[in-house]
C-alpha cells in the first residue's frame, strides 16, 4: 500500500515537473529579447516594449510592496521633521514639475493613469531621487541644493526617474533576480504556490535602493528625455545635469551615482537624441527647432 502511494506520489510529481518545466520554458521564450523588439517606429525616441520578463513578477503586488515601503520611508521623514509641507516652495515646485511630466507617461505605460502617483521633497543632504513601482517619488533636497537645478535640469532629474517606473525597471530586476536566485521557485511561483512578494524583496530587499543594469540607465534617460521634452522642458539640460553631477562628486560619488553611473559615454548617448527629442521640446513652446535659442544654465557655457 505504502510502495502504491509512493508509486502513484512519484507519477503525479513527474507530471507536475514536466508541465511545471514546460510553462518555465514557455515563460523564458515569452520574456525573449528577440520577442521584445518593437516593430512600430514612434515619433520620439525608441526604446521598444518594456521588457516580456518583468510579467513574471506581477505588477499590482509590486506596486502594493513600493507604496508599504514609500508610506514608511515618508512617515519616518515626517517623525524626524524632515519631510517638507506641502506650502514649501521647494515641494510646490517639483510637484508641478512632476505633474506636467507625469501628463505624458501614458506613451510608455498605459497602466501610469491608473497610478496614485504621490510626490514629496526630503530635507536631506543626500544628492538623491527616486520613483518606485507605482509612481511613489521622492526628491531628496541635497540635490536641489548642491546642484542647484534649474526647472530643465530638474525635469530631467525627474523624467528620469519616472522613466524607470515607466518601464517597470524594478519589475525586471525582481524577475531577473528571482530566475537567478530561485530558479525552480519561480516555477512554484508562477504556479500560485509561493509569495509573490518575496520576489521583489528577494531581488533587492529595498526597491528604493536597487541598482539598476547599464541598460536600464540608458533607457531611462532617453525615456526620461522624451517626456521632459514633451512636458516643455529643454533635453539639451539633461547634459548640464551629468555635468554637474560630475563635478559634484569630487572623487566620491553621491549616493544617486551609486546606482546611476555617470560618465562621458552616457552624456554622447544624450547628444546622439537630442535631434529626436529637441523637435518635441520645441513643438512644446510653440518654436521651431532652428528658432531655439542655446541652452543657458547658471553653470557652464550654453549649449546649442
Amino acid at each position: 500500500m505504502v510502495m502504491a502511494q509512493g508509486m502513484q506520489w512519484h507519477s503525479r510529481f513527474g507530471r507536475w515537473r514536466a508541465r511545471a518545466g514546460a510553462m518555465f520554458m514557455a515563460a523564458l521564450v515569452v520574456a525573449s529579447p528577440v520577442a521584445a523588439q518593437q516593430t512600430e517606429t514612434r515619433e520620439g525616441v525608441n526604446v521598444g516594449e518594456n521588457s516580456r520578463i518583468a510579467k513574471l513578477v506581477p505588477a499590482e503586488k509590486l506596486e502594493r510592496l513600493a507604496t508599504e515601503q514609500y508610506g514608511q520611508m515618508m512617515r519616518a521623514a515626517a517623525g524626524k521633521g524632515a519631510l517638507l509641507p506641502a506650502e514649501h516652495p521647494q515641494v510646490q515646485r517639483v510637484r508641478r514639475i512632476s505633474a506636467q511630466i507625469v501628463g505624458q507617461s501614458q506613451r510608455f505605460n498605459s497602466r501610469a493613469s491608473q497610478w496614485k502617483w504621490e510626490v514629496n521633497v526630503v530635507n536631506d543632504p543626500q544628492i538623491n531621487a527616486f520613483c518606485m513601482p507605482g509612481g511613489k517619488i521622492g526628491i531628496y533636497t541635497g540635490i536641489l541644493e548642491k546642484l542647484k537645478l534649474t526647472d530643465d535640469e530638474l525635469a530631467m532629474v525627474i523624467g528620469h526617474e519616472v522613466a524607470h517606473a515607466l518601464r517597470e525597471h524594478a519589475r525586471e530586476r525582481a524577475a531577473k533576480g528571482t530566475l537567478t536566485e530561485v530558479g525552480a521557485g519561480l516555477v512554484t511561483s508562477i504556479l500560485g504556490l509561493g509569495d509573490l512578494g518575496r520576489m521583489a524583496v528577494g531581488a533587492g530587499a529595498q526597491l528604493v535602493t536597487l541598482g539598476f543594469s547599464r541598460g536600464n540607465e540608458t533607457d531611462a534617460d532617453l525615456v526620461g528625455l522624451d517626456v521632459a521634452a514633451r512636458a516643455g522642458y529643454d533635453p539639451r539640460s539633461a547634459i548640464r545635469v551629468w555635468e554637474k553631477m560630475g563635478a559634484a562628486s569630487k572623487g566620491a560619488p553621491p549616493q544617486w551615482l551609486s546606482t546611476h553611473p555617470a560618465s562621458t559615454t552616457r552624456i554622447s548617448e544624450i547628444r546622439k537624441h537630442l535631434d529626436e527629442t529637441l523637435p518635441l521640446y520645441a513643438r512644446a513652446k510653440g518654436l521651431s527647432v532652428d528658432s531655439l535659442p542655446p541652452y543657458t544654465s547658471n553653470w557652464g557655457e550654453p549649449i546649442r
